[in-house]
């Protein structure tokens, strides 16, 4: 990915955080000798070492998706910045965004403990606390036919590259102008960008 250095995120936890609060990827690879993607929610392990996911069997990624570097991008918000905003008008439109690109190797779940876990913690991490949904409270002849149909993996992470492009390019001035902008828009994208863009003048 080219990242500007002054887009660069250097603090990995960043980067985590935003794995975990914007899971659903896309998930890249080479399949017959062509790119291929897949997107799909994958979940981060305890010790920040794996991705976790599964394929839907008919899927033909996951085929040969082992024994080569594979790339996942778990975008974050974004939105369109207008040049209107600004306090002159010898300006270009742009784009306001935060993403992480994840490289790795994968491997397939052969142990269904192993299988069985990694959903537990999917159902766990999108069901709502007070959710009255259980997999555990599933029979069991009911949920083995379901993870026939499905094919586990795991990702070992090689290495993390966070962007997050904020305006850090232009000055204090334009970047408040544009934070005042955001705000008064009320769609979840701006105000999250708004709220980083706000984040990362303090620092």
């Amino acid at each position: 990915m080219y990242i500007p250095e002054h887009f660069k995120v250097t603090d990995e936890t960043i980067a985590y955080e935003i794995i975990k609060e914007h899971s659903f990827a896309t998930l890249f690879s080479q399949h017959n000798g062509m790119p291929f993607a897949t997107h799909l929610p994958l979940i981060l392990n305890k010790e920040k070492s794996y991705l976790y996911g599964h394929f839907a069997r008919p899927n033909p990624q996951w085929k040969d998706v082992t024994n080569q570097t594979v790339l996942a991008i778990f975008h974050g918000p974004h939105c369109y910045i207008s040049p209107s905003w600004y306090e002159t008008n010898k300006a270009v439109p742009t784009w306001n965004y935060v993403t992480v690109h994840v490289n790795g190797e994968v491997e397939l779940l052969e142990d269904e403990n192993e299988l069985a876990d990694s959903l537990h913690e999917m159902v766990l991490k999108y069901e709502s606390p007070d959710s009255s949904y259980r997999l555990d409270d599933l029979d069991a002849k009911f949920l083995g036919a379901l993870n026939k149909g499905i094919q586990g993996f795991k990702i070992k992470i090689n290495r993390i590259e966070g962007k997050a492009k904020l305006s850090q390019n232009h000055s204090l001035e334009r970047q408040e102008l544009v934070i005042n902008q955001l705000e008064q828009i009320l769609n979840a994208d701006e105000q999250q960008i708004s709220s980083l863009m706000k984040a990362n003048l303090k620092k």
